[in-house]
């Protein structure tokens, strides 16, 4: 009975120990098998779409802001070394994520913009600290939470914020504040089409992501990795 209850004291200390480990540098935890080594060659070691891996992600501002139905180029970066069960880094910390948030629609035919459903973030590259590049194809949950601007409460959405070109154009037609610095510019007639429709407005909604919760990535595909 003794020996039953050591052994089953030191299986829950190795299971607390290796969740401990987990959640400072996400580990994954797929067969060595995976990854193939040639000598003399690079070491390709692939990530399946299927081991339920999540990258965790950042930015250099605590939230982006996009208006309803817009489109924004924008790069993260790796919070976190990625490993495999070994402790071989795979994707080191601060490695970039190259790609661009959009829209998600009820129905992917009507591209209305009282259509859209959400907006998530869809991952193309990575580029690594040492400048190596690597196709990607991974994406973000769908967040649907929107938040409505005012002239009293802009501020509060402002604070450390990234603003996409559609977003700044609807805070600044609301709050009259027109020094709201933005990622990119947003085409004239775009402008005008969007600020002739706030006008007759005296609020405005937006989405209001902040990286580190809603847009940590998920493979759509297997990740293969060259590593040298």
């Amino acid at each position: 009975m003794t020996s039953l209850h050591q052994w089953k004291t030191s299986t829950a200390a190795l299971m607390a120990m290796a969740i401990t480990t987990s959640a400072v540098a996400p580990m994954i935890a797929f067969a060595p098998a995976h990854a193939q080594y040639n000598i003399g060659q690079s070491r390709t070691v692939t990530i399946p779409a299927n081991a339920n891996v999540t990258l965790p992600v950042r930015h250099d501002k605590e939230k982006v802001v996009v208006s309803r139905g817009e489109t924004l180029d924008l790069t993260l970066r790796i919070s976190n070394d990625i490993t495999d069960s070994r402790r071989t880094v795979l994707i080191p910390r601060n490695t970039e994520v190259v790609g661009q948030l959009e829209p998600v629609y009820f129905n992917g035919r009507n591209r209305d913009n009282e259509n859209v459903r959400g907006v998530r973030f869809v991952a193309r590259e990575l580029v690594f600290p040492s400048g190596r590049r690597q196709s990607i194809n991974a994406s973000s949950q769908t967040v649907t939470r929107l938040e409505k601007v005012t002239q009293n409460d802009s501020s509060r959405i402002l604070t450390d914020a990234a603003i996409g070109a559609g977003a700044a154009t609807a805070i600044s037609l609301i709050t009259g504040n027109r020094r709201i610095e933005i990622l990119e510019p947003i085409g004239g007639a775009a402008a005008g089409a969007l600020a002739s429709v706030l006008l007759r407005r005296k609020e405005a909604e937006v989405f209001v992501l902040r990286p580190e919760q809603d847009l940590r990535l998920s493979l759509n595909s297997n990740l293969v990795i060259d590593r040298y």
